[in-house]
């Protein structure tokens, strides 16, 4: 008598190779692998225009890095002068983000726009629990097909195409077909498995979790504020700049168990002694809530036709899919264009969010919450348009998918009125606007970051 699963198991020296039956659990016109905020809106995207579509998830809440990695900030989406430049879904998902938890919209902006420039752009925070459930009935009601607490390990290919997905869970290995495919994952594991070309770059020292003290409590009772009540603790605190990060800890790219390993032993390992500090001033205290996934930004990107740098700033692309304006600094705007999530080469897959093709802060620029859901709707309509006339994703018609993007309220090209007189491009305190003017930039590292070869029918 045996049991477990039964494989056909070639040893060849360190390495082993294997088959196995899995079932074929049905065929999407649009999978999406990754259940953050980019994927959740490319997956309704779709839906809405009356394609049948499957969203994975690995966790058991969707929202990825702004739920999960309690990254609960909308970053401004605005230009600092009170002109808003990112609509779409990430203007409709915002307001329902602060429908039942707390609600940090600046006065001016409660009702949309001002008419007159506010002290404080545009942006909130929300409870990022409420709004992950929130999320979830937000995918039911617009009749998407849902799987969490499972991985889409490997897309099925044969040549250049894919043919489906396989998605590992509680039941064993399962094999999804579908027409597109969009990697939403977040560290382009989708992309990297397929072998589809990816940039890669370290992350800084980060890692925030949240506490709650007795004398927080009498604040938040006192003032009638919950948020009050809890306190950032944790491990590293260094910027998206990577300002005063430790010579001694390493910046982790985040793409092996190992690395990811490393990152979070060392960040609890230190909020461990922040805990055993206050213990001995004899505070009274309780851990609430703790990052259920890295707190990584960029750990890999797609390579696409495209990749979107900070010097690109101020300029019109005729195949923009959305403005998109800068969190950290007034005036700064970009156009993304079609090519910064998609490839000619790979015809049914593109990716949105994170693993858009951008380098050095222009990836900045795409990975934070408003963009990554402006492009991953974008990222809907085009696996929805290619699957209605049957071309590849980078061929779409890109006037038609202009027309689609603005009539469901994206800013698909910025106006020239916001352009301010000098141009300039002045990052971090840092000026780039000679490097701007010459299109001047360096090229990120590649990185496959992928053992082995895709899976080929």
């Amino acid at each position: 008598m045996s049991f477990g699963r039964k494989f056909d198991v070639a040893e060849n020296g360190e390495n082993i190779s294997f088959t196995q039956k899995v079932s074929s659990k049905g065929c999407y016109d649009v999978a999406v692998a990754g259940g953050g905020v980019a994927g959740i809106s490319a997956a309704i995207a779709a839906a809405r225009r009356g394609k049948k579509v499957l969203l994975i998830e690995k966790s058991n809440i969707l929202g990825g890095l702004a739920t999960l990695g309690l990254i609960n900030y909308f970053v401004p989406m605005c230009n600092g002068r009170g002109k808003q430049i990112i609509f779409g879904l990430a203007e409709e998902l915002l307001r329902e983000s602060v429908l039942y938890g707390f609600n940090t919209i600046p006065e001016g902006w409660e009702n949309g726009e001002p008419d007159e420039p506010p002290k404080r752009r545009y942006t909130t925070r929300y409870s990022p629990y409420i709004f992950a459930f929130q999320l979830v009935e937000k995918v039911k009601k617009e009749g998407i097909d849902l799987l969490l607490d499972c991985i889409a390990t490997d897309p099925v290919m044969k040549g250049d195409s894919c043919e489906g997905v396989l998605v590992y869970g509680k039941g064993g290995v399962d094999y999804y077909r579908c027409r597109t495919l969009i990697d939403t994952t977040g560290d382009a594991d989708i992309l990297r498995a397929a072998g589809i070309p990816t940039a890669s770059r370290g992350n800084f020292f980060t890692y925030g979790c949240n506490m709650i003290t007795l004398e927080n409590c009498r604040e938040a009772a006192e003032s009638g504020d919950i948020r009050k009540a809890f306190k950032g603790i944790g491990g590293g605190g260094i910027n998206l700049f990577g300002d005063k990060q430790p010579e001694d800890i390493p910046m982790w790219k985040g793409l092996t168990v190992e690395e990811v390993t490393d990152y979070l032993v060392r960040n609890q390992t230190l909020a461990l002694n922040k805990i055993k500090e206050k213990s001995k001033k004899g505070i009274d205290y309780e851990i609430t809530t703790v990052p259920h996934m890295p707190q990584f930004r960029t750990t890999a990107c797609m390579k696409g036709d495209f990749t979107l740098k900070a010097t690109d700033v101020y300029k019109h692309r005729e195949d923009s899919i959305c403005a998109i304006n800068d969190f950290e600094h007034r005036d700064h705007l970009w156009e993304v264009p079609l090519g910064a999530i998609t490839r000619h080469d790979t015809p049914n897959i593109l990716t949105a969010g994170r693993c858009a093709s951008g380098e050095g802060y222009g990836w900045d620029i795409l990975r934070v919450i408003p963009p990554a859901i402006i492009t991953g709707q974008a990222a809907g309509e085009i696996a929805s348009m290619a699957v209605e006339d049957g071309c590849g994703v980078a061929d779409v018609n890109v006037r038609e998918l202009q027309k689609r993007l603005e009539s469901d309220n994206v800013m698909v090209h910025f106006p020239d009125s916001l352009v301010p007189e000098k141009r300039t491009l002045v990052i971090h305190g840092r000026d780039y606007s000679s490097e701007a003017e010459m299109c001047n930039s360096v090229a990120e590292s590649t990185d496959s970051g992928v053992t082995g070869e895709p899976i080929h029918i």
